[in-house]
This record gives structure tokens, sequence and C-alpha cells, in this order.
């Protein structure tokens, strides 16, 4: 690599629920759940994240969901964005084509999980990768499952690979 430096990289949180599920999954879900996550990767000055068309980018903070909610800092990462765009192409094309989406097992929050560990070698907050399985561990959680494999979060973007 002739290119040497480093890039910062950051995590974008958004709470889908835009406040509810801190309001309302004490009495549905018997428990507190403070937000319903989607994430985000900001590097080389785009926000990249996985939805159910695939892995899509567009400029920090400009998807449909507004400013993110919150912004956790993993570091810093090595990787060029030539690199950066091969690794992500690679993974559209296998892991996270957009028919491997799934709302509870390979969603958003697991793409951001993976290329945080790929770029930076940490993992994303537990507090967001934990909350599905919190989610199934309720009554209603279960319930609620068959519609909710069925649900495909998608807040807009440029899909990396051109397909839509």
């Amino acid at each position: 690599m002739d290119q040497t430096g480093s890039y910062p990289v950051k995590l974008h949180v958004y709470d889908l629920s835009r406040g509810m599920a801190r309001q309302l999954s004490p009495l549905m879900l018997g428990k507190q759940l403070d937000g319903i996550w989607h994430t985000a990767i900001v590097v080389h000055g785009k926000e990249f994240f996985f939805v159910g068309e695939g892995i899509s980018n567009c400029p920090p903070g400009g998807t449909p969901l507004g400013e993110p909610g919150s912004v956790v800092d993993l570091g810093v990462t090595e990787v060029p964005a030539e690199i950066f765009m091969e690794h992500l192409t690679s993974l559209a094309e296998s892991t996270y084509s957009g028919d491997k989406y799934n709302l509870f097992e390979h969603n958003c929050n697991s793409f951001s999980n993976e290329v945080a560990q790929f770029l930076t070698g940490k993992k994303i907050p537990s507090y967001i990768t934990d909350l599905p399985s919190e989610v199934l561990s309720t009554p209603f959680g279960q319930a609620l499952r068959p519609l909710l494999d069925s649900v495909v979060i998608n807040p807009g973007g440029n899909n990396i690979t051109g397909q839509r």
C-alpha cells in the first residue's frame, strides 16, 4: 500500500422508535428498552449501512432518519477507501446481499459490528447487538416474532453495488 494514513471511524446510532420504545416497552415487554437501534458506520466521508436492499451509503446523517441520536467514536483505521470499498463489495455479494437481511439475526447492527471489527478491531456497544435477544426473551417478543421477521428496515441511501 502506497498511501498510508489514519481515518476516523464513527458509529451513528438512530432510535427507529423515536423515543417510543422507552415509553412503551415496560408495558408491552415487561422490561425497559432504551430504543430500537439502527446503526451505520461513518468512514471516508460516507455513512454505510445494511438494509433490505443490501449495503447502502449516503452522506453522513443523510438518510430520512436525519441526524443520529448518538455518535460513538470507534477510533481510527488505516484501511484506505479503495480497499474498504473492495471489502464492502465482497460483503455485498456474499454475506450482506439484500436477501440475507433478517431483522433479528442479520441486520444493520450485525453489519456495523462486522465492519467496525474489520476497520478498527473493536466491536460496537453490546446494548445495541443484544437488543434482539432481549426482545425475543419476552413472551410478547416471541408472539410478535412471525410478524417482525417480515419487517425490513430501509432508511434510503445508495446501494453500493448499484442494484435497487
